[in-house]
């Protein structure tokens, strides 16, 4: 590793602290920015302070469809995705791909690739998929006890956050396809006024925008690493107590009466395949405007839950995925909470709505975008949830839309680039990966500190020439 490289990871050693602690960190500053940008004048500090921690409490146990619920889907998104990455498949596309995993430079470009691809497609499999496959090129440089910078290989990783929100599981997006949540949503915030009762698949996620951004990331952010690659050098050879894989087959024939079913893979295969005869009808079936309509967050999930089981071909050996993919996303489970309290402390003060009103006050139909790109990223740092982010923005960047005239499509697609580009900075999402790599986030920030720099290129700069 380069001396640049040591110096660049020594400092964020210092000065980062835990993914806890980080949102810990955030929820005091969000507390202590509402209660000097947005106390009333009639009330006291103490009284305001009261009132804030209320709104925090509030936001722990958010019952609403952007609260627990959502969370809920998340971290089924997380653990199917997780399941599907460990089945035999995914196992052995994986096993293809180390062959071309010959030194760091062509880890971390067959790494990022990979997980952005998978990413486009779905986000937990996109996580997991380069996680493992981050882990499993570390286990082969250790086994040859060669050095590789294993940092660098875990961010390009992570890189697939930095994609999500334009791909088809994208949160904001899939919530605007469904016809009749955009009125809804405008008028539980108490916002009344004309707006369009969905956005289609075609003027989102399948925008010609945003094919051409996620060409452009599938392209350049790769190539990006491959040459930070080439200048940080190689690092350490990394250590592992023991092999990260697949579960182990099933013993069927030592089992006895109906235990036979838990381990018979005609039973799960049957299962599996059940399940997606009735997502490929529930597809079929859909009679809404939009062309994707049907894709939604639960529809995502039961798609996942029937190629797991299908792919792993016995119950057993789905439920023994189920118990790994859980213990490795506890981490984002406990701090889900805090987060909702944040953003609880945020839509009660009105601190959210203060954020973006300084922007809408010098926006106009071309630069609002933009200017929602950059309060995205910012907002998301404080609520690394793309729906529950969503639930409070959207309705603001809707109106504001309407009242300049503004491309709202584009809009949205601004505020889920914003969302995603920040993952970059906050490493809420990759405990995770953290946990199946053996990573600490000081090994991995430095490099994602890079890519949210191309990022903010990228995406801002398409944002500002797209007409």
């Amino acid at each position: 590793m380069s001396k640049r490289s040591q110096q660049f990871i020594s400092i964020f050693r210092r000065i980062l602290p835990g993914p806890f602690t980080i949102a810990i960190l955030l929820t005091v500053l969000t507390v202590l920015l509402a209660l000097f940008l947005t106390k009333p004048d009639a009330t006291s500090h103490g009284t305001y302070l009261v009132e804030l921690f209320s709104s925090w409490e509030e936001g722990l146990w958010d019952d609403s469809a952007g609260g627990l619920y959502f969370a809920f889907q998340m971290m089924l998104i997380l653990v199917l995705g997780h399941v599907l990455a460990l089945s035999g498949p995914v196992d052995r596309l994986i096993k293809a791909l180390l062959v071309y995993c010959k030194n760091t430079a062509s880890s971390v470009f067959v790494v990022a690739t990979g997980a952005i691809i998978m990413g486009l497609f779905n986000w937990g499999l996109g996580l997991i998929f380069g996680a493992i496959l981050a882990r499993k090129v570390g286990e082969k440089f250790a086994h040859q006890q060669r050095a590789i910078n294993y940092g660098l290989v875990g961010a390009a990783a992570y890189a697939t956050m930095m994609v999500w929100h334009g791909g088809l599981s994208g949160s904001a997006t899939t919530k605007a396809m469904e016809e009749g949540y955009i009125p809804s949503m405008m008028k539980n915030m108490g916002i009344s006024g004309e707006y369009p009762d969905f956005l289609p698949f075609e003027a989102t996620i399948g925008s010609t925008m945003n094919i051409f951004v996620a060409a452009l990331c599938i392209l350049i952010i790769p190539l990006f690493l491959y040459f930070i690659a080439r200048r940080s050098g190689n690092g350490f050879v990394p250590q592992f107590t023991k092999q990260f894989g697949k579960t182990a087959e099933d013993p069927i024939g030592k089992m006895k009466g109906a235990e036979r079913l838990d381990y018979s893979k005609f039973v799960g295969t049957l299962l599996g395949l059940g399940i997606l005869v009735v997502v490929v009808i529930k597809a079929f079936n859909y009679q809404g405007e939009s062309a994707l309509g049907f894709i939604n967050l639960n529809f995502i999930n039961l798609s996942l839950l029937g190629l797991s089981i299908f792919f792993h071909r016995s119950i057993n050996n789905f439920i023994s995925a189920v118990q790994l993919s859980i213990g490795d996303i506890s981490g984002i489970l406990i701090q889900f909470p805090l987060y909702f309290g944040i953003l609880g402390i945020m839509k009660g003060s009105g601190l959210i709505t203060l954020l973006s009103d300084s922007i809408i006050a010098v926006a106009t139909d071309y630069t609002l975008p933009l200017l929602t790109f950059f309060s995205a990223g910012v907002v998301n740092f404080f609520v690394p949830s793309g729906g529950g982010q969503w639930a409070i923005q959207g309705p603001i960047l809707i109106e504001s839309a309407a009242q300049l005239d503004a491309d709202l499509p584009k809009t949205v697609m601004a505020m889920a680039y914003g969302d995603q580009l920040t993952n970059m900075l906050q490493p809420f999402w990759a405990l995770p990966l953290l946990g199946i790599t053996k990573l600490k986030p000081y090994q991995i920030l430095p490099y994602t500190f890079l890519l949210f720099v191309l990022g903010v290129i990228l995406f801002g700069g398409v944002l500002l020439v797209w007409g």
